[in-house]
């Protein structure tokens, strides 16, 4: 095998699913493709989340040697706090009618979450373009955040180009002029791309002008 087909095998493998064993878990941060009878999965872990998701089925009804796998989403980090949703909000705000950035990240020592914003290189009421935020050596990206100033919340082909090869969360704040904004939020997977269709009820009350400032529920 050529050394450049090695290397990249090894940084993404492939696993036949056990019939009747057990599947081993993987034994650090990575991915990998998880060969089943019900198809070809995409496996992804990290400190704060491990998931699991079909990225291709059988055209045909070939019998295959391999186990079932279920999609699966272990959000490791524990829920993202609505306070800091609420904060990323009152951001965007600010910054009307212009596009604004900021990351929630986990810290995995100690369990807590921070918002952080970007580094704005430029901005308009249309456009976003940011340098990405140095973390500390345990930290970890969980949500994306960024404002549509006062068009509504949605993906654009740009937000799909960027979120391509993430992992994370990311999130979109529309009509911030408004005292309820629009919110669209999906989960980003090497590729994947879920549109969540029920946002918490949690982070749109935090959203909203003029939030209690204690709401308990998170994602």
């Amino acid at each position: 095998m050529h050394a450049m087909d090695a290397t990249l095998q090894a940084s993404m493998p492939t696993v036949m699913v056990p019939r009747f064993g057990a599947l081993v878990p993987m034994p650090s941060a990575g991915e990998r493709l998880l060969m089943a009878a019900n198809g070809v999965f995409l496996e992804v872990c990290r400190p704060w989340v491990r998931l699991v998701r079909r990225i291709a089925s059988f055209s045909v009804p070939t019998a295959i040697p391999y186990g079932v796998v279920e999609e699966a989403t272990d959000l490791l980090c524990g829920k993202v706090p609505p306070a800091l949703v609420r904060e990323f909000a009152e951001m965007a705000r600010r910054a009307m009618p212009k596009e604004v950035g900021a990351w929630i990240v986990w810290r995995a020592e100690t369990g807590v979450f921070r918002l952080v914003p970007v580094q704005i290189l430029e901005h308009s009421a249309v456009h976003l373009k940011y340098e990405r935020p140095e973390l500390r050596a345990d930290e970890y990206l969980v949500l994306d955040c960024h404002s549509h100033g006062r068009i509504p919340a949605f993906f654009s082909a740009e937000d799909n180009a960027d979120d391509r090869f993430d992992v994370k969360l990311a999130l979109v704040a529309g009509n911030c002029d408004r005292p309820h904004p629009s919110l669209a939020l999906r989960l980003c997977a090497k590729g994947v791309l879920e549109e969540v269709e029920r946002i918490p009820t949690a982070w749109r009350l935090a959203a909203a002008l003029g939030a209690a400032a204690t709401v308990e529920e998170g994602v």
